[in-house]
C-alpha cells in the first residue's frame, strides 16, 4: 500500500506537469498555426480581389500580340520585296 501512495505521489507531482506543460505548449503552437492560416486566407481573398479584372485585361493583352504580329507581318513582307 505504500508503493501505491507514492506512485500516486510522484503521478500528481511529477507526471501531470509534465503532461500540462506538454499540451501547453502543443496549443500554442496550434494557435500560431491559426493564426497564420487566417493571415494566408485572408491574403488569398484580396490577391482574388486583385484578379478580378484579368480576363478582360488578356484579351486586350492578346488582341494587341495579335495587330502587332499582322504588322510586322506586313513589315517583313515588305522589306522582302524591297531586297528582291
Amino acid at each position: 500500500m505504500r508503493l501505491w501512495r507514492i506512485g500516486n505521489a510522484m503521478l500528481i507531482l511529477l507526471v501531470f506537469p509534465l503532461v500540462i506543460y506538454l499540451l501547453n505548449r502543443v496549443l500554442a503552437a496550434l494557435e500560431r498555426i491559426r493564426y497564420a492560416s487566417d493571415e494566408i486566407v485572408a491574403s488569398g481573398r484580396e490577391l482574388g480581389d486583385d484578379l478580378a479584372d484579368l480576363p478582360e485585361a488578356l484579351e486586350i493583352t492578346d488582341q494587341t500580340v495579335r495587330d502587332v504580329a499582322s504588322g510586322a507581318t506586313r513589315y517583313g513582307e515588305s522589306v522582302a520585296k524591297l531586297l528582291t
